[in-house]
């Protein structure tokens, strides 16, 4: 049964705080949880903590150029306790394990914790749609755990491609597997054409006319579906002159022994597969099936707050609103619809605590954009009406992104990082760290 937001207010959780504050908790310090965490700094009316199982955020649009050694990790990454120090935000490294919406209580891997209100920021994970090769054997690309893997498994590649001494196999070794073809995975495999263009000889010369190839491949009839019909003839073209093969309409169905088989029956013999191709709302125990839609994302009202559960809301990746005539199936699962929807209900609470009136989420469109290799842009801003490409594009998509980044320190080592791989078509950032549980 649906409880109304007004009926909400009336049936709040009486127990306050010890210091007459109610509890805010936030799960996950991604664009969402940590944008709602950042209008609650220094707040007179919460006690806010967020509950994340790492112990720092990172900019999600960066991961593969971490994965693809152009930026090191703690460029776009920095700690939440010194994010909040001096802040009045409270931050606890654990995994939220489930919830009892009726005590309005969590359970985390580490203990409990008791809140007032409840913000889901936790995301989304990659979405294997059920195919155990691919989850099994292919290479995600979603947290800065799965960038360092990425990177190390590239160059331990490499570097086993360097000593092979069948033509076969090593061409084997050297060719990859994209699999997406939205911004993620055009970006992947436009990093790594340049890697193969520009790096790999300099680096491994016992490697040149070695052979392998990249390929990006999609179910869908072009890449970047979600942008302009231009910035799709646009990358495709970019792509060929990359030297990658773009494989449209087609679909990876299992990948098994080094062999990626396609929905039209093709097989190629490829060491690496770069899952890029979807993602699904992470889940938690308690959250009852009728509170969820399509992907597993909570189903929320205009005010973000979650359907059938009372002081529980869910923002950003995690949230499925359908509210909005504009986006009938829930807004994109992408970087600007979370970031103002953590802004858009921290107002709200700061709202509701001052008896004052709440604003329903109205998402504003700033555009899609992204980046083809080392120069290659592509934007589509205003709802698509002003289309982008060439230096205009590339410029914009630096700039958006540079100041995106979380905290000045992220500004200036990021920026650095492309100006010497602009200017040189190099980073020296191609190193294997391996580290090892010790209990």
């Amino acid at each position: 049964m649906y409880l109304g937001f007004n009926l909400n207010l009336s049936q709040m959780e009486k127990a306050p705080n010890i210091d007459g504050r109610k509890k805010i908790v936030i799960v996950g310090g991604g664009f969402a949880g940590l944008n709602f965490a950042k209008q609650m700094f220094g707040n007179k009316y919460y006690q806010v903590t967020l509950v994340d199982k790492n112990n720092y955020n990172y900019f999600t649009p960066l991961l593969y150029q971490v994965a693809t050694s152009f930026l090191d990790p703690s460029s776009i990454s920095y700690p939440f306790r010194k994010l909040f120090r001096n802040k009045g935000i409270q931050f606890r490294m654990a995994e939220l394990l489930k919830v009892n919406p009726e005590t309005q209580t969590l359970y985390l891997n580490d203990g409990e914790i008791t809140y007032d209100h409840l913000v889901f920021a936790a995301g989304s994970k990659t979405n294997f749609f059920g195919n155990e090769s691919v989850e099994k054997n292919a290479t995600p690309l979603k947290g800065i755990d799965d960038a360092l893997y990425m990177r190390n498994e590239l160059i331990k590649t490499m570097e086993k491609a360097a000593i092979e001494k069948d033509p076969t196999e090593r061409q084997r070794l050297l060719t990859i597997v994209v699999a997406g073809g939205g911004p993620t995975g055009v970006e992947v495999a436009g990093m790594l054409a340049e890697m193969k263009n520009f790096i790999m000889e300099k680096d491994y010369p016992e490697l040149k006319g070695a052979g392998g190839k990249i390929y990006i491949a999609d179910g869908m009839p072009y890449l970047l579906p979600a942008m302009s019909e231009k910035t799709h003839k646009e990358t495709y073209e970019v792509m060929k002159t990359l030297g990658i093969t773009v494989k449209l309409n087609t679909r990876v169905v299992s990948y098994n022994d080094g062999q990626v088989k396609f929905s039209n029956d093709e097989i190629i013999e490829a060491k690496t597969l770069i899952w890029a191709a979807g993602i699904t709302a992470h889940r938690f125990e308690g959250i009852p099936e009728t509170s969820l839609g399509a992907g597993g994302r909570m189903i929320t009202n205009v005010y973000n707050q979650v359907i059938g559960l009372r002081n529980v809301y869910a923002i950003g990746d995690i949230s499925i609103q359908e509210t909005d005539p504009a986006y009938p199936k829930g807004h994109p699962q992408i970087a600007q619809p979370a970031i103002q929807q953590g802004r858009s209900l921290a107002k709200n609470l700061l709202a509701m605590a001052k008896n004052k009136p709440l604003k329903p989420f109205k998402y504003f469109d700033r555009g899609d954009m992204a980046i083809v290799g080392r120069h290659h842009a592509v934007a589509d801003l205003l709802k698509h009406r002003l289309h982008l490409k060439g230096f205009l594009a590339l410029f914009s998509w630096l700039f958006i992104h540079l100041i995106s980044l979380v905290n000045y320190d992220n500004k200036i080592k990021t920026l650095y990082g492309w100006l010497v791989a602009y200017l040189t078509r190099d980073q020296a950032l191609r190193m294997i760290f391996r580290s090892k549980d010790r209990k």
